[in-house]
């Protein structure tokens, strides 16, 4: 019986059929709704070719039409649809260099990386399963359809997404398939930093990270990775206390923390991050420095993004040197009494207007920093009129 969110995809598929040709759920959805886990987005494989399917939906954007995949836009939600097909030789590693469209679902599924994501459900519920997934689901196993050799030679991010998938879903990898990684594994050096960035991401929020990390280190891909390569004690020096980690700024700020030697810089560079991940790296790594020196206090909870509170708490607890609650850390963050620097009833013109005879310069940042901290602590009332007679017994000090 389907449920949502396939419900909603439905009507696609029953506009193909009524066109009379076949259409199907496929790949993750059908994994993740068989492990009743939640579904993120639906992939529809069909007979109808990328020209068909424009012919038959209103909505259609052609995003990688060479290779048999288009957006269908239906009840504000885009469904990936792809048509059946065999690959030809993957000379880039990553793409098939020819793809040869055909009107049966069983080569098409052939093709896919694991077995387990090489399912397939029709419109009436019913799975289809031509390599024994639904049985390596049940055994939590995670093999390759075929050759496991020639699956990875076609495009080795496979590797990881296979150990990304023990993390996410606590499967063990079948020792063939773990064996055909290792005889491939130097393929990764070929791989686009953005897309490994990307499965790295996945692999360390996965609710059985220590499994995933365990194959890691096992498979000794250090060699073939930025940074890692030359500290390679790195990947085996993880905490036995790691948590999941929700964002690859948190896991940037964990690999700073322990290697303090290697800048946050050098990590955005060499894994080709964006300055998003820069910035939430720069700031969970600066309120551990703090946190460590001085504790839980109102001045981490001011200069620490509201947003990074969750991620600052789990990297606190992988690192199992506290137990802080996220709850703590609010209750502070509440009581504060400025929330930003703008809310100070004090500004940097009103400081030049007090010392007319002061050129500007660094002399105004740091006032108004230390205004900022006595107010924070609560040794300073946020009043203009108490913040001067602090300022009258406490002048700029100019060299």
């Amino acid at each position: 019986m389907l449920t949502e969110p396939f419900l909603t995809a439905k009507p696609i598929l029953e506009h193909i059929e009524k066109h009379h040709h076949q259409a199907y759920f496929v790949g993750g959805c059908v994994r993740d709704f068989l492990l009743k886990r939640p579904i993120g987005d639906i992939d529809i494989t069909t007979s109808a070719t990328p020209d068909q399917i424009q012919k038959i939906f209103p909505k259609v954007i052609p995003v990688g039409i060479e290779h048999g995949t288009v957006v269908v836009r239906h009840e504000h939600q885009s469904y990936e649809v792809t048509t059946f097909r065999v690959d030809g030789d993957y000379i880039d590693k990553r793409h098939p260099d020819s793809v040869t469209f055909i009107d049966n679902i069983d080569k098409d599924l052939e093709r896919r990386d694991f077995t387990i994501n090489a399912l397939a459900m029709n419109i009436k519920g019913e799975i289809l399963d031509l390599f024994n997934g639904r049985s390596d689901l049940k055994a939590k196993v995670i093999r390759t359809v075929g050759n496991g050799e020639s699956r990875f030679s076609e495009d080795a991010l496979r590797i990881i997404r296979a150990l990304r998938f023990s993390s996410q879903l606590g499967f063990k990898i079948e020792d063939s398939t773990f064996d055909a990684m290792i005889h491939v594994k130097k393929e990764i050096e070929s791989l686009a930093m953005e897309r490994i960035t990307n499965e790295f991401t996945k692999l360390f929020s996965g609710s059985y990270v220590h499994l995933g990390i365990h194959y890691l280190q096992k498979l000794e891909i250090h060699q073939y990775l930025p940074v890692f390569r030359e500290h390679p004690e790195l990947m085996y020096n993880l905490p036995k206390s790691l948590q999941p980690l929700k964002s690859f700024g948190e896991v940037i700020a964990l690999l700073h923390i322990l290697k303090p030697e290697v800048s946050i810089l050098s990590w955005m560079s060499a894994w080709k991050c964006s300055n998003k991940i820069k910035q939430e790296a720069i700031q969970l790594a600066g309120a551990y420095a703090y946190f460590k020196k001085n504790g839980l206090d109102p001045l981490l909870a001011y200069r620490l993004k509201e947003e990074y509170y969750d991620g600052f708490i789990r990297l606190l607890n992988s690192l199992s040197l506290y137990t802080i609650q996220l709850q703590q850390l609010i209750n502070i963050q509440e009581q504060l009494p400025i929330q930003k620097s703008k809310d100070l009833s004090i500004n940097g013109n009103d400081l030049m207007a007090l010392f007319p005879n002061i050129k500007g310069g660094p002399w105004l940042k740091q006032m108004l920093i230390m205004i900022e901290k006595e107010v924070i602590f609560g040794r300073l009332q946020n009043t203009e009129y108490d913040i001067k007679e602090w300022i009258k017994w406490n002048p700029p000090e100019i060299n």
